[in-house]
């Protein structure tokens, strides 16, 4: 199911975010990542520390979600995509996702975003389709992306 990310109002200087986001498979990610800066963002809790996670994500555990979205769009500003995620994306990843939405819809100045999605089938469908995670403990994850 595909929402539409953007929605432009005339008397706007920029575009302003519609309350919705879109989804992305694992194949359609790793494409898009080589043409757009994309940037990944996990929101499963303590999972990620034993389950390994994907290859250059950032960790925002959805537990703390709402507190951090200012750190966190200062540390995905300058990519065009922002794609989250939890295990199996089906509650958390959509939730932080729209909440996030929401946050840049009210922001005064824009941070370059251009879309919001999130991961079908989580962090679990990644790893079942046999894509490369990680298993560092650095957050964000430096190693190179998938």
């Amino acid at each position: 199911m595909t929402f539409p990310g953007f929605c432009c109002f005339a008397k706007s200087s920029r575009p302003i975010m519609a309350l919705s986001f879109s989804y992305v498979t694992p194949s359609q990610l790793i494409n898009l990542r080589r043409s757009a800066k994309v940037a990944i963002v996990d929101v499963r809790d303590e999972e990620r520390s034993y389950d390994a996670h994907i290859a250059g994500s950032h960790h925002y555990a959805s537990g703390s979600f709402s507190e951090r979205i200012p750190n966190l769009v200062g540390a995905v500003q300058g990519n065009d995509i922002v794609v989250f995620h939890c295990a199996l994306s089906q509650v958390r990843g959509p939730a932080c996702a729209q909440t996030f939405v929401d946050y840049l819809s009210q922001m005064n100045e824009d941070p370059g975003i251009k879309e919001v999605m999130v991961l079908e089938r989580g962090f679990n469908g990644w790893q079942a389709s046999g894509r490369l995670v990680c298993n560092c403990t650095d957050v964000p994850c430096k190693s190179e992306s998938a």
